[in-house]
């Protein structure tokens, strides 16, 4: 296994790949927990179909993709929030009518452009072993001002998730913050579908926070094992991935598909005893 791993980090791509999804796996889960907390589980999933429509689209016409998506993922996110506190219609709708619209938008611009190329199927099904060496600067710029926003309004963000009436009362603005947490998770889904794909992006966001509350019942706790098991499961994805050649996005969700059965196990023998 050593030498394997040290065989690993002779290529570039593999250290820029570690560094990246490390970074984005951390982001993904702090988020993670929130967007499970508050329900908003199926937002990841909206959000990186249009992730989707406007990386494609982008590339069609030769435009550079992550600059131009993070904002229009950005501005869609906000969108959904307004749109799901519309009492006629209720956000899991919401987010199904945008995404499925902006994923359609993508498909037709992509057929009557370049067609199904290289860089539309590495955003469907990701490829983080092909990111550019300025995606690669991006993601890790972007990566490291998630984190630190959320350490600094970590005390914030922890009170709107979990009463956001208590928030008001205190002078919070939770509308600010409601806001903050889903550009935030806007931004983690545009950098994190060059490593995932659009298909699997939300599992990162999801499956670490879930696979903590297994275990873990304190909110700084779930938070803390959240960013563990998300990075712990990245590395051994990655790994497998390069030894047995298979998608390392897909390897990363079957590393935390066998973590969150373990986690539910030892659930069981803890809380059952």
């Amino acid at each position: 296994m050593i030498s394997v791993i040290h065989e690993m980090l002779q290529y570039t791509f593999i250290q820029r790949a570690i560094i990246v999804g490390i970074l984005v796996s951390v982001c993904a889960a702090l988020l993670g927990v929130i967007l499970v907390l508050k329900r908003y589980a199926m937002i990841g999933d909206g959000l990186s179909h249009v992730g989707f429509g406007i990386l494609t689209v982008a590339v069609a016409f030769g435009i550079t993709p992550l600059p131009v998506a993070i904002p229009g993922v950005m501005i869609t996110a906000i969108i959904l929030l307004k749109i799901g506190e519309n009492a006629k219609i209720k956000s899991d709708s919401a987010i199904a009518l945008i995404s499925s619209s902006a994923l359609a938008i993508g498909v037709a611009v992509t057929s009557v452009t370049t067609g199904l190329n290289i860089d539309t199927c590495n955003f469907m099904f990701g490829s983080i072993l092909a990111m550019s060496e300025s995606d690669v600067y991006l993601s890790i710029l972007v990566s490291v001002i998630v984190a630190i926003l959320f350490l600094i309004y970590y005390r914030k963000i922890f009170i709107v998730t979990f009463d956001e009436q208590f928030a008001e009362a205190s002078g919070l603005n939770v509308k600010w913050y409601t806001n903050l947490i889903a550009i935030l998770t806007a931004i983690v889904i545009v950098i994190g579908m060059r490593m995932m794909g659009t298909m699997l992006i939300s599992s990162i966001i999801i499956f670490p926070a879930l696979t903590s509350m297994r275990i873990f019942k304190s909110f700084k706790n779930v938070v803390i094992s959240s960013a563990i098991i998300s990075v712990v499961a990245f590395l051994f994805g990655i790994y497998f991935s390069y030894i047995y050649n298979i998608s390392t996005g897909a390897m990363i969700v079957i590393a935390n598909l066998v973590l969150f059965i373990i986690f539910t196990l030892l659930e069981k023998i803890i809380y059952d005893e």
